[in-house]
């Protein structure tokens, strides 16, 4: 079984996102050491909570650069909700700058009338990457979980692999670009699709490629 990394920040709820990973068919393993992160088969980024805690606490930890040099030697990284919305530059929701991995800024949604902010619950994903292999097995739209106010606003359209509608809003949900894949929702509380889509990136950890 592939051994990911789960990388430790003090940001998100670690045993729910391990659970997933292991139905899913992986052997996850927590931790804040660069030199396990750089060595595991793939590396998931989980994360609740603000945008400046999130990367001071990496940063703090030592692991934005081996984060950064994983992503660029091409091990399979996925992403999820807060661990989507850091390796943008900058965020709406704090003054650190993010980690600069994918260009563009986390915007906060737009106050809107019949809307709740956060947006909260099940919704649909519409997907823009429909080839990418994260979606393989799964139904057309289908429902995921999310749980967040700020949503990530990339420079390229090109990386979005979906998108969700709140409102009168079309935001991305999803990124895929080389072997990097994040989502702004939970798959590990998103049901059956939630774990195939984990199924899904644990299978392309094998190629070692994302998407």
């Amino acid at each position: 079984m592939a051994t990911i990394a789960v990388v430790d920040y003090d940001m998100g709820n670690l045993h729910s996102a391990c659970k997933g990973l292991e139905n899913a068919g992986a052997t996850p393993k927590i931790t804040d050491s660069a030199r396990e992160i750089l060595q595991a088969d793939a590396i998931v980024l989980p994360g609740v909570g603000s945008f400046d805690p999130a990367v001071q606490h990496l940063r703090s930890r030592g692991l934005e650069a081996p984060i950064k040099q994983a992503i660029a030697s091409g091990i399979p990284f996925l992403g999820i909700c807060l661990g989507l919305q850091i390796l943008f530059e900058s965020s709406e929701e704090g003054k650190e700058p993010g980690l600069g991995i994918i260009a563009g800024t986390v915007r906060r949604f737009t106050s809107e009338p019949g809307i709740t902010i956060p947006h909260m619950g099940w919704n649909q994903l519409q997907f823009t990457q429909p080839e990418c292999t994260l979606w393989q097995k799964l139904q057309p739209n289908p429902w995921v979980y999310f749980v967040h106010s700020y949503y990530v606003d990339p420079v390229n359209p090109q990386v979005r692999a979906a998108t969700v509608t709140h409102g009168s809003q079309i935001v991305t949900a999803a990124i895929a670009q080389d072997n990097l894949v994040a989502v702004q929702f939970h798959p590990e509380k998103s049901s059956t699709a939630g774990l195939q889509i984990l199924s899904n990136f644990v299978a392309q950890v094998k190629v070692g490629v994302a998407c």
